[in-house]
């Protein structure tokens, strides 16, 4: 039955991508980004092959696997080599987009007090994998719908795999606590990893359903494989037992329901005053009366959030320079990740499970000043696109939000992972940075087999309407629906 489960598995992905690529014959993303995010978001390469752990000791994590540096050095020039291609101004893109740049940088310069400045020089060149690939989504001819096909190519690889590990391979498919119980993995290597695939799956699904909701009935909404698609999805997102991701996704279908209320439809921006509002509102709430606490008692969780609140304190215990931190990504090397080890008494530990205190730990005040930097330029963005289509705006919207929560129980603002991915993608400025000029109106619509452009001219003059027979023609030919349309950079 395994044998069997596994060869179903692989021909019915293949049959969907067969399906998905007969379906779009006149556009075709890079796949450098799908493969960048499906190692990301399930297990390297050096872990598919079975070629050993690097967290059997502090020295080998430090170290590495050179078959990984090697395959993400080799997607890393893949990507560079599309962006080549495609004639960005570079000084422009980087001036848009200052405060990532200067995060950037002040990540490299901190090799100047790492006690681990090789092993940092490493994992930043690695790191810059992920703006590379979503600069390579952001900068295709209709950005949102390559997006779209990436998320959804995605979805076929992870959610049936996943099944297939957690039903039939259970040594593949499971691991367990340190105090026995056991825990679904799904094709990554905890149940974290599995939450998040359902969360990013989630998010697109529910920007699908909520972006063709205006137009066509719930049903006529998804495809036929979009409801095994999804019931997959849910089942692995209940297996998999992560409140985090189960919140987060909430927190964004909440979103996309609100931004086609009345009042908000077709103007984005007004959300962005009611989720900072609603921000500082849970922060007080939680600093005057522990929300977090009283909500956890009620539903009857662990209020240790997992033995989290332990961790923070033995990982917070290891600070020496609490403005710089000890050098991007150089806090778990050494003394401090063996100290972190011998105070859990776990092993293999290798993040803060918190984005902002991986943040302080690695770089101090300065690094996480520069993701609310980060954050909060976003949002200001975002709240200045008031009119046109609001689908990728929304969208931008909910993977900010969602970004924000998720880092406060797992680290991702950094490192191989397909949040950190999601979130630059929502951050990125790359209006008027593509020198090719190719100015059109283009649709979201990503499962429209006829992509629709409207090409802008130049003004008819006023006496060339009038005596022009097709003009009145012309006019009564427009398809309403086109309405919904974006520009290339949002």
């Amino acid at each position: 039955m395994p044998q069997f489960a596994a060869v179903a598995c692989v021909l019915f992905v293949a049959f969907l991508f067969w399906d998905d690529m007969r379906r779009r014959p006149g556009f075709r993303p890079s796949w450098a980004p799908l493969a960048w995010m499906f190692l990301a978001g399930s297990r390297w390469v050096s872990s598919w092959l079975s070629l050993g752990s690097p967290m059997s000791s502090v020295d080998s994590y430090s170290e590495g696997s050179p078959v990984d540096r090697a395959v993400f050095f080799g997607l890393i020039l893949w990507g560079l080599a599309v962006l080549a291609r495609r004639n960005i101004n570079w000084g422009r893109l980087l001036a848009r987009n200052a405060w990532l740049t200067l995060y950037l940088l002040f990540c490299l310069s901190s090799v100047l007090w790492s006690d681990e400045p090789v092993v940092l020089v490493k994992r930043w060149i690695k790191d810059l994998g992920n703006p590379i690939m979503a600069l390579v989504i952001l900068t295709e001819v209709r950005p949102y719908e390559a997006l779209g096909i990436t998320l959804r190519r995605l979805a076929f690889l992870l959610l049936p795999l996943s099944v297939v590990f957690v039903r039939y391979f259970p040594e593949l498919g499971r691991t367990y606590h340190v105090d026995g119980t056991s825990m679904f993995t799904g094709v990554g290597h905890q149940k974290n990893d599995l939450g998040l695939m359902c969360l990013i799956t989630g998010i697109y699904f529910a920007w699908k359903l909520i972006q063709k909701q205006g137009r066509t009935s719930v049903l006529e909404a998804f495809d036929r494989w979009d409801v095994v698609l999804m019931a997959m999805m849910a089942w692995l997102l209940y297996m998999s037992n992560s409140q985090t991701s189960l919140t987060c996704l909430l927190v964004a279908t909440a979103i996309m329901v609100a931004a086609r209320l009345p009042p908000i439809a077709g103007r984005p921006g007004r959300l962005v005053p009611v989720v900072v509002t609603a921000a500082v509102v849970l922060i007080t709430l939680q600093l005057t009366i522990g929300l977090k606490d009283r909500i956890l008692e009620l539903l009857g969780r662990d209020a240790s959030l997992t033995n989290r609140t332990q961790l923070w304190d033995v990982v917070l215990a290891q600070v020496t320079n609490p403005f710089l931190g000890s050098g991007f990504m150089s806090f778990w090397t050494g003394a401090r990740m063996q100290a972190v080890w011998d105070g859990m008494n776990t092993p293999g530990i290798n993040q803060a499970h918190s984005g902002y205190i991986e943040q302080y730990v690695n770089l101090g005040v300065v690094g996480v000043a520069f993701i609310a930097a980060l954050i909060a330029s976003s949002l200001f963005r975002i709240g200045r696109l008031s009119v046109g289509d609001s689908a990728p705006a929304v969208l931008r919207l909910a993977l900010v939000v969602v970004a924000a929560m998720y880092n406060y129980t797992e680290a991702s603002f950094y490192g191989i992972n397909n949040m950190w991915v999601l979130f630059l993608i929502a951050t990125l400025n790359v209006s008027d940075v593509v020198s090719t000029a190719r100015r059109h109106v283009v649709s979201l619509d990503e499962d429209d087999d006829r992509p629709r452009r409207i090409a802008r001219r130049r003004p008819t003059p006023v006496a060339a309407r009038v005596h022009s027979p097709r003009s009145t023609a012309g006019r009564r030919a427009v398809d309403p629906r086109r309405r919904r349309t974006t520009l290339l950079a949002t």
